[in-house]
């Protein structure tokens, strides 16, 4: 709107400001309505929000009499079959009056049971703490009701989605390639192997499959026989390191403990003979008394780094958790050292922080995994009490050493770890 003229009189200049308080009257007015549209929204998914989580406060109690809300002893059932998921998720998708992925190939797998009397007579040898008859009852009744509940919410988990997708690629005529390459295959859902498996039919050279069982940081642990992949005496180890160096590797190839990590064909994996033809400084371990004293000495190494020519988007920062690689982030910008999180999207050369989750698949010349300390590496929220399956706790514990063993792996020349207090348990002695 035009700045007032100086030549108009009394009333025209009252009318001028009289039209401009009319115009930001309903700016104002605009801007109350988007707000409280923005509100309900907000308050919308809030509601929704405590809907599933009423949800998972109800499973818990149907499948184990307990109303917990942290940590439902439901989080990962053991009894849907090949690490398939809880609940719905792993029962599969639904179509009225009946589960896709019925269509019944052969041996009867945990993904093609239609009703309840077939899982109770499936087996699930190997699955970790046993469970009686009346249990498997009790879950399949559970499963059905959450999968009712988003059916009549038209709503669907991600691995229904895919089982969804199964069910339409086994129907004749819809293959729809004759080789598919597979990258990270220790980390991929049973569901995601039953895709694969039928986006392509089983023949000569149909996949091939890149995987590291050391490398898994997620809760996905198959037997490609069991899917219909066929890998055994058809494999090949590698044992050239690239990425790193050799001191790097020696120091962390201990983190993944002395347990045999089962691979993909079901067999335990080693890692004998694993080497890298390149050289370099050893890793440098760092205990500090508090937290402020820790990203102090993070922001100390950081900036020798760069003073050394190290450019700063080749500089890498993990934790275990995103609190605490904010708080690295954070630190480090109040230290003067441009950084930005690992998901951004930016040309800026600046540091990059996050989870070692996060870490997965990149590489830095130096990287910096801090918080490594007792309590919290490994994670207790992501570990299985012993006394509560025994099975299961040594399994997370294994994908716990995975997850630190990734994010160390990720430095290519120079590697620095701190904890606060005492170290994990994990660190070399």
């Amino acid at each position: 709107m035009p700045a007032p003229a100086c030549t108009r009189s009394v009333s025209e200049e009252a009318a001028f400001w009289r039209s401009r308080a009319g115009f930001w009257g309903a700016e104002a007015t605009r801007l109350a309505a988007e707000n409280a549209t923005l509100a309900g929204t907000v308050e919308a998914q809030r509601q929704q929000l405590a809907g599933l989580k009423q949800r998972v406060v109800t499973l818990s109690r149907i499948l184990f009499g307990t109303s917990s809300e942290k940590d439902p002893p439901g989080k990962r059932d053991k009894g849907t079959g090949n690490g398939a998921g809880g609940g719905a998720a792993g029962l599969g998708s639904r179509r009225r009056g009946q589960r896709p992925g019925s269509a019944g190939h052969g041996r009867r797998r945990h993904e093609d049971l239609d009703t309840e009397e077939e899982y109770l007579a499936c087996q699930r040898a190997g699955r970790g703490s046993p469970i009686t008859r009346a249990q498997r009852s009790q879950i399949w009744q559970a499963a059905q009701r959450i999968s009712d509940e988003l059916g009549e919410a038209g709503e669907s988990t991600y691995i229904q989605i895919t089982n969804e997708a199964v069910r339409l690629l086994r129907e004749p005529g819809r293959t729809l390639y004759r080789h598919v390459i597979v990258d990270e295959g220790q980390d991929l859902h049973p569901a995601q192997w039953r895709l694969l498996r039928a986006a392509v039919p089983a023949g000569c050279d149909d996949l091939f499959i890149a995987a590291d069982p050391h490398q898994r940081i997620y809760d996905n642990r198959v037997s490609l026989t069991s899917l219909g992949i066929s890998v055994r005496g058809r494999s090949r180890r590698l044992s050239v390191n690239y990425r790193t160096t050799a001191e790097i590797l020696a120091w962390a190839v201990p983190l993944l403990g002395p347990a045999p990590v089962t691979g993909l064909d079901g067999e335990a994996g080693t890692l004998r003979g694993y080497r890298s033809p390149m050289h370099g400084r050893c890793p440098d371990v760092h205990g500090a008394a508090t937290r402020e004293e820790e990203l102090t000495a993070l922001a100390q190494r950081i900036r020798s780094w760069l003073d050394s020519g190290i450019e700063a988007h080749a500089i890498g920062v993990a934790a275990r958790s995103a609190a605490v690689a904010k708080q690295a982030r954070d630190a480090l910008k109040a230290a003067g050292i441009p950084t930005l999180a690992l998901s951004t999207q930016s040309t800026k050369s600046a540091a990059r922080a996050g989870t070692m989750h996060a870490m997965k698949g990149l590489e830095f010349q130096a990287v910096a995994v801090i918080g490594v300390a007792q309590g919290t590496v490994p994670a207790s929220s992501a570990v299985t009490p012993a006394a509560e399956d025994p099975l299961a706790h040594e399994q997370d514990l294994q994908r716990e050493r995975c997850v630190l063993f990734v994010a160390c792996t990720r430095a290519r020349d120079h590697l620095y770890v701190s904890y606060t207090g005492q170290p994990s348990p994990f660190l070399p002695g």
